[in-house]
């Protein structure tokens, strides 16, 4: 497997592009991006587990319930969620991504983020949709025009081999604040040129979720309007994956290489954060234990708080880990920091070690920090990522609407 460039441009016979409509005026930038493959495409998706959810993934489940699609069509500041002829609307979308694309309605995924409860301005979409052109390396483009409170775009590719074919799975996503994802990230669109059934690239995209942007926390949040596709059209022309055989392990491997590498940079820029929280568990029981050990640790605001201040309180690393529900011993229990500066142990046993001050400081201080945990109990892991708590972030949500 080899990381590479393209993100959703970055498998054979995809291509995207983006526009500004003017959705929200105060944004300068585009605002609405479409992805296209040239030929049909395979296609699963997961949803937030949100009982409120956005129009959207409504008329996206059902343009989705032949696991086809051709199309996807996003926009960004208005999430359409709770809003007034959101349905209406969301198939509009639609209809005029299928206009400028000649496919069928049908076959065209919608998405939206932005402000909820708010009327989306459908006909500033329909108007200047028709200009927008979509290139060959127009990744970039679509990534830029999808992100809200964003600080930076968020992409990953990478190659692989099924069968003696080389393959290719690409992605781009947004997500920043509102991330507690109990399914995906805020929107991650993902395209490969890997040809495989639809129940399979279902498998497929639960069984990486569940290790990639489920594990990912900002600020405890799960948005209306999560939702992660994947569209496979087969140019890789591969030997159809339609069994979990060894084809089918290749490519849930390089599609959790893409996934890890989109959920880690999402806990990277989270609103207002100054670095990238790691922690993992490591000698659980069970990784469902591990997993919600170290979702409870870079969950926590005082955690969070903590790695702002570059503070070695691991007392707050035990106390998440306490209200967890996750079964484990605090006596068996050590906590190490690490980053690029060192590393420093700061507990064993359940019980504090002395460390040196500075050096925990300067470990700390880095924008990327790994709290590791062993819990001594057993053979399973697992990583969560998140990030630290700022100023910053009431700054950005206090305003956020208006």
């Amino acid at each position: 497997m080899k990381i590479i460039n393209g993100g959703v441009c970055a498998a054979k016979g995809f291509r995207a592009g983006s526009i500004r409509c003017g959705i929200r005026e105060s944004r300068s930038g585009d605002d609405t991006a479409v992805i296209c493959s040239e030929c049909e495409c395979t296609a699963a998706a997961v949803y937030t587990m949100n009982r409120v959810k956005a129009a959207p993934l409504y008329v996206t489940m059902e343009h989705l319930e032949d696991g086809v699609a051709r199309a996807i069509i996003a926009n960004a500041g208005n999430a359409n969620a709770c809003a007034p002829d959101g349905m209406e609307n969301a198939r509009r979308m639609a209809r005029a991504a299928a206009a400028l694309l000649g496919v069928e309605e049908t076959d065209v995924v919608v998405a939206s983020t932005g402000v909820i409860g708010q009327r989306l301005d459908i006909a500033c979409i329909e108007q200047n949709l028709p200009g927008l052109v979509l290139e060959d390396d127009g990744s970039e483009k679509a990534n830029y025009a999808i992100m809200t409170t964003d600080t930076k775009p968020k992409t990953a590719a990478v190659e692989f081999s099924v069968g003696g074919k080389t393959c290719r799975i690409g992605g781009i996503c947004k997500g920043s604040g509102m991330i507690h994802p109990n399914m995906g990230t805020m929107l991650a669109f993902l395209t490969t040129d890997c040809a495989i059934t639809h129940e399979m690239l279902a498998d497929a995209l639960q069984e990486s979720v569940k290790k990639t942007y489920n594990r990912v926390t900002v600020d405890g949040d799960t948005s209306t309007n999560d939702m992660c596709i994947i569209l496979a059209n087969g140019r890789a022309e591969n030997e159809l994956i339609e069994w979990q055989d060894e084809a089918y392990q290749a490519f849930v491997k390089a599609l959790g290489e893409v996934n890890t590498r989109l959920a880690r940079q999402i806990a990277a820029d989270g609103e207002g954060a100054t670095k990238l929280v790691t922690c993992t568990v490591e000698h659980s029981r069970a990784e469902e234990a591990a997993e919600r050990l170290a979702k409870a640790v870079v969950g926590s605001s005082l955690v969070k708080a903590a790695m702002f201040g570059a503070d070695a309180n691991w007392g707050r690393v035990l106390c998440a880990m306490g209200y967890s529900k996750a079964p484990f011993r605090p006596e068996y229990v050590s906590v190490a920091f690490l980053s690029a500066a060192g590393s420093v142990k700061v507990c064993e046993k359940g019980e504090g070690l002395a460390f040196d001050e500075a050096l925990a400081k300067q470990v700390l201080s880095e924008s990327e920090v790994t709290i590791l945990v062993d819990v001594g109990e057993g053979a399973h892991s697992a990583t969560a990522w998140g990030c630290d708590l700022s100023y910053d972030y009431v700054k950005i949500n206090g305003d956020y609407r208006t």
